[in-house]
């Protein structure tokens, strides 16, 4: 299984901000894409209150590390 990571430092204000909008924009696609498609079930609710939990973080500018990691896996995924 392959996986990629990315790490972003957090220095400044800018940093923040970044990071800030990543994780905004992250957590609504992934909240649109469930009720678009009617697939919120209590484990994609579990993920997205994940999400909400580290969106929530960023909203107060400090230093840090944000890192993504993401694991893919060699199985087609079902439609």
């Amino acid at each position: 299984m392959p996986t990629f990571e990315g790490t972003f430092e957090i220095q400044d204000r800018t940093d923040a901000q970044a990071v800030r909008t990543l994780m905004e924009e992250a957590y609504n696609a992934f909240r649109e894409e469930l009720q678009v498609h009617g697939r919120m079930t209590e484990e994609s609710s579990e993920v997205l209150q994940e999400f909400e939990v580290i969106r929530d973080a960023t909203r107060r500018p400090a230093a840090g590390r944000l890192t993504i990691v993401y694991e893919r896996q060699d199985e087609p995924l079902d439609d």
